[in-house]
């Protein structure tokens, strides 16, 4: 069993609550674009957020991962967005058991920030897609590691 470390260093362990999801099997650039939009969040908005983007009634901009996709009058700032429900109903159950790991701690839940949320690439497992004549198609099915921080405030 690996043992996995956090990315983020010299926090306060009595202000601030830690989760994390190994080895997701979401696709890394949908996860990175859902914690850039929740980072620096309260946690209640974040959480309602990420709800109404699962309902597909709120939208998620790509920055960075925004080839090829389409143009949206739904958005505000950022053209290009989509909604990532997939990512988006990982992410919360991360935040959910970072707000239990929170309210365990003694930590107030409604002063609760996202301090710190990222992706990072997990490992990716092998497959093969059967083809005609005996041959077959290799092709990888990537995962993500997420960590969130919570931070009370104030």
């Amino acid at each position: 069993m690996p043992s996995y470390g956090y990315s983020i260093i010299g926090i306060d362990p009595d202000r601030t609550a830690i989760a994390s999801g190994r080895n997701i099997r979401v696709s890394p650039k949908q996860c990175r674009e859902v914690c850039a939009e929740i980072r620096g969040m309260m946690l209640d908005k974040a959480i309602e957020l990420l709800e109404q983007v699962m309902e597909e009634k709120a939208w998620i901009p790509y920055r960075r991962h925004n080839k090829k996709r389409g143009h949206h009058s739904g958005m505000k700032k950022w053209m290009s967005g989509g909604h990532p429900v997939k990512a988006s109903e990982h992410i919360l159950k991360i935040l959910r058991n970072a707000e239990a790991n929170a309210d365990n701690k003694g930590l107030d839940i409604d002063r609760l920030r996202i301090a710190h949320a990222v992706t990072h690439r997990g490992r990716a497992y092998k497959k093969y897609i059967e083809r005609a004549f005996g041959r077959s198609t290799p092709y990888t099915e990537n995962t993500s590691h997420v960590e969130i921080v919570l931070e009370e405030v104030g």
